[in-house]
């Protein structure tokens, strides 16, 4: 990423995203969240990082996401992306356990529709 804007570097991040070069994609991003934080006007980092932990999540490298989605729900501990993002992530890593309240939460507060045995049954017990 040259002397194109930050604009145009964000652009081209999403564009490999969105074509599925998703370790091209990680790697614009992790220049993008640095920037953020040192360049005027300075940016928010939350959509940038939530590119960046799905582009890990896709990549499958998964301890990256986790460590992005673990970083960004300090920030932000009702972002349900993130924390549905997290969850399979998890899940991934066949930490079902682990993955359970995430879900559950990001069912909670974004409506998904998330159901199978890593979920606490939601129907009453007798």
């Amino acid at each position: 990423m040259g002397d194109d804007t930050f604009a145009d570097d964000y652009e081209t991040a999403r564009a490999s995203f969105e074509a599925g070069d998703y370790r091209e994609a990680a790697s614009l991003f992790v220049d993008l969240v640095d920037r953020s934080a040192l360049e005027p006007p300075l940016h928010g980092t939350t959509e940038l990082r939530l590119y960046l932990a799905r582009s890990y999540y896709h990549s499958a490298q998964l301890a990256r996401a986790e460590e992005i989605l673990r970083a960004m729900l300090v920030d932000h501990r009702d972002d349900h992306y993130a924390l549905l993002l997290l969850g399979r992530t998890l899940q991934r890593q066949s930490r079902h356990d682990e993955a359970r309240p995430h879900l559950a939460m990001a069912k909670l507060l974004g409506g998904y529709d998330i159901e199978g045995p890593d979920l606490p049954d939601d129907r009453p017990r007798d």
